[in-house]
């Protein structure tokens, strides 16, 4: 029988979620930095220095390599020798732990839990509930894996039933290119296959715990079925140029995770959940010997890789912004940003909206006249900072904004990560605007640009609030042109006819 104190696993909880809220995993980080060494697209290696920089940052500053710092899921295999002291029930426990680690006054974690799920979406200001899946095994251990799980790479997790003689490759191949950039590759596919529904892609989402060791697979060769399949998947979807941010590049995956059940002989379900590059996951135990302790690991094992600013980037004064230079600018330009810049994400937004069309206008102190729109929401600052780490959200989520906000309010151009869709490019062609893309993954890098922040409306949404940043030289790339020109379809296309021509030449 083993005992294990309340206080042991709350604390446990609360320093691995704040340990890997800085310290990315070893292997991933490894496995990025080969990524940059043989990446030959200009676009996609200067986006992996970035997320590479940033991961050393946090590492250093010990500070949230994302401004989305994940939804908490844990997986327990609980032994039935082990009992509890105290007076909190598991999951009591678990939400405990979370509620510390988010709340923590030195590194302060972005609370993006809402409930109720639909209707008032309130935050619950300490990110919890946790999402949590208990089995119960023999032994005498509290074994827990946990994630913090961001919303951009969740948002394009995939499921279908397949015929059962229909291929998998083909299916992942197929639907890979639809989820975008929005889960910010490069990151790690994991697979679930078999069971039910919910099974595949509770598999999916737990496979993503295992470690980066495709190049030891590909080193060894395959031994089963499954790891033949993880290479094949893992070269076709690297073949289609996605590359880092959707690019276009040479790595999209660094690595593809497979978790199989039987399922029943009609079926073949299958569940895709990519991770992004704020990969943040953690495994430890508990055996009543007190709380679990975690090492850091040495900063020399981090690829000696340093972001620099290119010479071609074009320096814009955001306070004297016109537009005739933003329809100057051309897809794959750099941009450093300085000057004043609004921020506003999905809730502020459809405040927005709400406000103009009962006639009511912008709320006093925001005018978008020539001005940009920055998608964020930041994390809290703490000691000397002006915010706290500051990376873009999904650019997609706009869209269906994008004209009343270029049509009604005099804006210029928005900055968010990954692609827009047709309707929004569509409004940034018929008002000769332009869409610029910072890199998802590099938040405390970008965070290091603003030197000022206040809130100017809409206090009580939080993160969600539309800020004023005061930036100097923020890195962005012009995504979209003001003729309607998408970097993030060039880009692949592009390198997927390169990547054809570099395999042909092995062959």
């Amino acid at each position: 029988m083993t005992w294990i104190a309340q206080d042991d696993l709350i604390q446990s909880v609360a320093d691995a979620l704040q340990f890997i809220s800085y310290y990315h995993p070893l292997d991933y980080i490894q496995a990025v930095g080969r990524a940059y060494e043989h990446e030959q697209s200009p676009a996609a290696k200067d986006a992996l220095a970035q997320i590479l920089t940033n991961s050393r940052l946090c590492a250093e500053g010990h500070r949230p390599i994302c401004q989305d710092t994940g939804a908490v899921v844990v997986f327990l295999k609980l032994g039935m020798q082990v009992r509890f002291d105290g007076e909190l029930g598991l999951t009591e426990m678990i939400n405990e732990g979370v509620r510390r680690a988010y709340l923590h006054p030195d590194n302060k974690l972005r609370a993006s839990m809402v409930d109720p799920p639909i209707g008032a979406r309130k935050n619950t200001g300490d990110n919890t509930p946790a999402i949590i899946y208990t089995d119960l095994v023999p032994g005498d251990r509290l074994e827990i894996a946990l994630a913090a799980k961001g919303g951009g790479s969740e948002n394009k997790s995939r499921f279908t039933i397949l015929n059962p003689s229909d291929s998998l490759v083909d299916w992942v191949v197929e639907t890979l290119p639809g989820m975008g950039a929005g889960w910010c590759p490069p990151g790690v596919l994991g697979i679930g296959i078999g069971g039910t529904a919910e099974k595949a892609l509770l598999l999916a989402k737990e496979s993503l715990m295992a470690p980066i060791d495709i190049d030891q697979l590909r080193a060894r060769g395959p031994d089963t079925p499954i790891e033949e399949l993880r290479l094949e998947i893992f070269d076709k979807v690297n073949a289609l140029g996605i590359g880092a941010q959707g690019l276009g590049g040479l790595t999209t995956v660094v690595d593809v995770k497979i978790l199989d059940y039987p399922t029943h002989a009609a079926s073949l379900p299958v569940g895709m959940i990519p991770n992004c590059a704020a990969t943040r996951h953690i495994e430890f135990d508990l055996d009543g010997s007190g709380p679990a302790v975690f090492t850091p690991p040495r900063l020399a094992d981090w690829p000696d890789v340093t972001w620099q600013v290119s010479e071609s980037a074009v320096r814009v004064d955001l306070d004297r912004l016109t537009q005739e230079q933003v329809r100057s600018w051309k897809p794959g330009d750099r941009l450093l940003l300085s000057g004043k810049l609004l921020t506003g994400r999905d809730a502020a937004h459809k405040r927005i909206q709400g406000l103009l069309e009962s006639g009511q206008g912008l709320p006093e102190g925001v005018d978008f006249t020539n001005r940009l729109i920055y998608y964020v929401g930041p994390v809290d600052p703490v000691r000397d900072e002006a915010v706290g780490p500051a990376g873009p959200t999904t650019a997609t989520r706009m869209d269906k904004f994008t004209e009343m906000m270029l049509a009604k309010t005099g804006l210029v151009g928005m900055i968010g990560k990954a692609e827009r869709g047709p309707a929004a490019i569509q409004s940034i062609k018929r008002h000769g605007a332009a869409y610029l893309m910072a890199v998802g993954g590099a938040a405390y890098l970008v965070s290091q640009a603003v030197r000022s922040a206040r809130i100017v409306a809409f206090e009580d949404l939080g993160m969600e609030a539309i800020y004023e940043f005061d930036v100097v030289e923020m890195p962005v790339t012009v995504a979209v042109d003001s003729h309607g020109e998408s970097i993030h379809a060039t880009g692949p296309a592009e390198w997927r006819s390169k990547i054809e021509l570099l395999n042909l030449g092995r062959r």
